[in-house]
């Protein structure tokens, strides 16, 4: 038994590279959150609230679309990395009924500031929340 211990060590090991957890999110140093100052309250000039399913829903279509672990392809597209950053796209959503909410993912008009990039980035999905899959996909 202890013969092939190594054996099976050497085949079990590198399949737990395939399971990685997602990063965690960087924090900043002590120091600068220490300079960071809370309102009393949040203030009402843009507030947004925004109820726990749809932040589901809005999660699960996103980690589709754009993967946390995804790489952005070297020079295949230079000068268009706002093409790889989440934060270049933005949501909207919508209730379908029968438990589904539609995520609207789109490319902000101004995400890539005057540089031309396809029209057609995004997709629309159809997520149900009753399981917490995704129902359909349109690109």
């Amino acid at each position: 038994m202890f013969q092939k211990l190594p054996l099976l060590c050497a085949v079990l090991l590198p399949t737990c590279a395939l399971f990685q957890r997602p990063p965690r999110p960087v924090h900043a140093p002590p120091e600068e959150a220490a300079q960071f100052k809370f309102p009393i309250d949040v203030p009402e000039e843009g507030r947004q609230v925004i109820k726990g399913d749809v932040v589901r829903a809005i999660q699960l279509a996103m980690e589709d679309f754009y993967p946390w672990d995804k790489k952005p392809p070297d020079a295949e597209r230079p000068g268009k990395e706002c093409l790889y950053q989440r934060e270049s796209y933005s949501v909207i959503t919508a209730p379908a009924g029968n438990d589904v909410i539609l995520v609207d993912i789109f490319l902000a008009p101004d995400a890539c500031g005057d540089k031309a990039v396809p029209s057609d980035m995004g997709a629309l999905y159809a997520i149900d929340t009753r399981y917490w899959r995704i129902l359909a996909i349109r690109r």
